[in-house]
């Protein structure tokens, strides 16, 4: 692999080198728009919520295709090209949505947003490491993960505001949401094809076999479970909190959907004061907190039928999911050092969960009410829980 030019110190700083990054860290937190947009599309098109929730299944089914292959690719065309691509096939799935809102054509950009954040997830954290030094590096993409919750949590907001604004929307109504984060992904590439990164040499990639045979590992098999019920979970709220408040309080989708704010902002929240506490509390005692504040979310959101229990159900699943894929990775990690980038392939590909998850969720929420999703997000915490007496000192 060829090694770009290193930035010269006199005329770039490393906060000037470390803004397109992070906006690349924004960008790559447009996938949590899909719980929104999902919702959006149901109520245009009369989906039930089965076919609805195809949605964010079909995002995160690629992740299960490209998260081996990406790190293959990194090795031939090196991790700045890798996360150039990425941004450019997320553009392009927030462009199909201005010009058309048929079910072909949202499957088809869901896919392509899928496509694009497997291969961003896989790729910008390594991207991270030519930048910042080893003992930065965890605080450095603890920022990141903060960044990316911003872009999560603003997605329902700026729909929302694109469906009931009086300021012209270019005919778009809430769709208005898809033009400008294709606008911020376009400055995020020009951005970072204009910052030179040095990359070192490439180490051999993982191979789909060598990952795969990981799995026979009890405890990695533990750990990839622990990712996809993370995953499912949070696709999961961020769907179904809306269609909570619809079902039970008769709100409209417009009010309904600051539910999905009220999760994403307790979520990054959540990622904001993860690392100072994880300074001071191990990581088992951390996680159990976590998934204990998760199970009195869901018997909040199965019982609840008035505004206020409901929100700080969700909140609670915001904040005690928000760190949970970083103890696991970390924790898959130390486990096989000697595999890590089998491991992280293995990790990358757990966040299949949110394709299984919400898949069950829709088929449960037809056949019993959105407390049937609930209850399936719900056998989610209950693993979690039981992860939690498997998570090892480190």
């Amino acid at each position: 692999m060829n090694a770009t030019q290193p930035l010269p110190n006199n005329r770039k700083s490393l906060v000037v080198q470390m803004i397109p990054v992070m906006l690349c860290f924004f960008a790559m937190g447009f996938v949590d728009l899909v719980g929104t947009a999902s919702n959006y599309v149901q109520k245009d098109l009369g989906l039930t919520d089965a076919e609805a929730n195809l949605f964010p299944s079909l995002v995160f089914f690629w992740f299960l295709i490209f998260s081996v292959p990406t790190g293959m690719l990194m090795n031939k065309i090196g991790r700045k090209k890798t996360v150039l691509l990425s941004l450019v096939v997320t553009m392009l799935s927030l462009i199909l949505p201005v010009f058309d809102d048929s079910y072909t054509i949202m499957l088809l950009a869901f896919s392509f947003l899928g496509i694009g954040n497997a291969i961003m997830q896989t790729s910008l954290n390594p991207l991270v490491t030519n930048l910042i030094n080893s003992d930065k590096l965890a605080a450095t993409l603890t920022f990141g993960q903060f960044v990316k919750a911003i872009a999560s949590f603003l997605a329902p907001i700026l729909a929302v505001w694109g469906a009931t604004t009086y300021l012209p929307t270019f005919g778009l109504g809430w769709r208005v949401l898809f033009l400008i984060y294709a606008v911020v992904s376009f400055m995020s590439i020009a951005m970072l094809a204009a910052t030179p990164i040095q990359e070192e040499s490439a180490d051999k990639a993982s191979s789909i076999l060598n990952c795969l045979k990981l799995l026979g590992k009890p405890f990695i098999l533990l750990c990839f479970l622990g990712i996809m019920c993370h995953v499912g979970i949070d696709v999961g709220t961020n769907t179904t909190a809306p269609k909570i408040l619809m079902e039970r309080l008769s709100l409209p989708l417009e009010q309904a959907g600051f539910a999905t704010s009220v999760y994403f902002i307790f979520r990054t929240a959540g990622c904001f004061t993860g690392a100072f506490i994880l300074r001071k509390v191990s990581a088992r005692l951390f996680f159990a907190l976590s998934a204990l504040l998760m199970l009195a979310a869901m018997i909040l959101l199965l019982f609840s039928h008035s505004l206020l229990p409901i929100y700080i159900g969700v909140a609670l699943v915001g904040f005690g999911n928000s760190n949970v894929f970083s103890i696991i990775f970390s924790q898959a990690l130390v486990a096989v050092p000697e595999a890590k980038n089998e491991v992280s392939g293995l990790m990358i590909m757990g966040l299949f969960g949110g394709t299984v998850f919400p898949l069950a969720m829709g088929y449960a929420a037809d056949a019993f009410s959105q407390i049937g999703a609930v209850a399936v997000m719900a056998v989610g915490v209950a693993y979690l829980l039981f992860y939690t007496t498997k998570i090892k000192q480190i």
